[in-house]
């Protein structure tokens, strides 16, 4: 990693320059999931969870020509970013959630759309950003649109390697199968943002799927199932062994909380959060934080 994303990276995890380390493990949220997209109020709320840090959206797409963002704004952005720094809070990624529903294959105008993002992402100190291919871009449905993906893929890890940032991409695809898909995108700046729920959905083992794709190739982690009950009372869900895998292939990073909301209450977003986010640091949180290695 060359020494400006480095700095970055110090920076969304809110830490100044000149430290030297940094927890292992940081928990963070989704600020859309807890219903903050785009607003300011999802730093407090996230402090009120107990999470370290918020994955901050760029808004809706719709019809748009690119994300319906208020922090193009450099006055958004610099009260958005005061806030974080009052507490005490990181900035794991910026997601392009947009992406969830609209095709990033077909989609129009999407090189706008990442360059808006990354610019957004390089203007707040932050070192990865999040895009989902979604539904549209399922790429184990639709094998059809690998071409096209694969190009603006390539295309958008040329534009994030401009600006030092790194795009990570959530695929329904198994590890093996991801792994192929990086090593045909063949971008550093292209990396996988492996999903829980994603794993599980497809009858896949967390821990199996995270050995084959390693360290390297894993930029992030949304450490969380799809909804029905909290982290703890998941029985699909084993965090301690998890933990172990993690470690062992010597993988530190931000977990990053989407779902796994108890279905009785699946609204309550402190009552949900708040478990999840206390469980996750229960069994992740260590005394010895990860010594930041040179990565040049």
């Amino acid at each position: 990693m060359k020494r400006s994303a480095w700095l970055i990276c110090l920076l969304g995890l809110g830490l100044s320059a000149s430290s030297a380390e940094i927890p292992r493990f940081r928990v963070a949220v989704c600020d859309w999931m807890i219903l903050k997209r785009q607003k300011i109020g999802a730093f407090q709320l996230a402090k009120d969870i107990g999470a370290d840090g918020v994955e901050v959206d760029m808004g809706g797409l719709g019809d748009r020509p690119t994300f319906d963002s208020k922090l193009s704004d450099p006055v958004a952005r610099g009260q958005f970013l005061a806030k974080a720094q009052e507490l005490g809070l990181g900035i794991s990624s910026i997601a392009m959630s947009g992406f969830y529903a609209q095709s990033f294959a077909e989609r129009e105008g999407v090189d706008r759309m990442v360059q808006d993002a990354i610019d957004t992402a390089k203007a707040m100190g932050v070192a990865v950003l999040y895009l989902p291919l979604g539904v549209r871009g399922d790429l184990a449905k639709h094998p059809e649109l690998r071409p096209a993906i694969v190009t603006r893929l390539k295309a958008a890890g040329r534009q994030a390697v401009e600006s030092d940032v790194i795009i990570g991409i959530e695929t329904s695809l198994d590890a093996k199968a991801e792994s192929a898909l990086l090593e045909e995108i063949g971008s550093t700046a292209v990396k996988s943002y492996f999903n829980f729920a994603n794993a599980l959905q497809n009858g896949r083992d967390i821990c199996s799927e995270i050995t084959t794709l390693g360290r390297d190739r894993i930029v992030q982690i949304h450490a969380s199932n799809s909804d029905g009950a909290w982290l703890q009372n998941d029985p699909q869900v084993d965090l301690p062994k998890i933990k172990t895998t993690l470690e062992a292939i010597r993988w530190s990073g931000w977990l990053v909380i989407e779902r796994s909301r108890d279905a009785a209450r699946a609204h309550e977003v402190l009552f949900n959060f708040r478990a999840n986010t206390a469980y996750l640091k229960q069994i992740f949180e260590t005394e010895k934080p990860a010594i930041i290695q040179n990565h040049e």
